[in-house]
């Protein structure tokens, strides 16, 4: 995992949070999101309407200028999708943090106690543990998933002859 240093993010803005979204996975700003269908819903209407006009003039069947016109449409949603990209900036807020090992421990238990154990290393497949490699998390793996001593259980003295 690659961890960056950067200034402290400022204290997010309660009212400009209540107008963010979700869509498709993507966090999305509701003005934002309206100016850009709006956008897209004029360029491409726009590029349809003029190449209508503009192919009904030139194609000798109106099917076919239509067709095309309705190609032009298109290309022009992707216009819109361009100028709203170029517009509107994304609004994710990325905050990458270094987990203590106390942190990790803790999570690993409660994995342990959610799922009834973690499960054996040697049965990932290799891009699996290339990857737990790559983020460092190899050896917390395996250091879980060695075998525990368990403390021997407390004998109690045995009482013999009769009470």
């Amino acid at each position: 995992m690659n961890i960056h240093e950067t200034a402290p993010l400022p204290a997010p803005n309660p009212q400009s949070d209540s107008r963010l979204y979700e869509v498709w996975g993507d966090t999305v700003d509701s003005r934002h999101l309206a100016g850009a269908i709006a956008i897209g819903a004029l360029v491409s209407l726009g590029a349809f309407l003029l190449a209508e006009r503009l192919f009904l003039g030139v194609v000798e069947s109106a099917q076919m200028a239509r067709a095309y016109a309705m190609l032009v449409g298109i290309l022009g949603c992707l216009a819109g999708g361009a100028i709203s990209a170029v517009l509107f900036k994304p609004k994710r807020r990325v905050v990458e943090h270094v987990a203590d090992a106390a942190w990790r421990e803790r999570a690993l238990r409660e994995l342990e106690a959610e799922y009834g154990g973690l499960g054996e290393l040697h049965e990932l497949p290799p891009e699996v543990l290339a990857e737990l490699k790559e983020v460092q998390l190899y050896e917390l793996f395996a250091q879980a998933s060695a075998p525990r001593e368990k403390p021997a259980p407390a004998v109690a003295p045995a009482t013999g002859g009769a009470a």
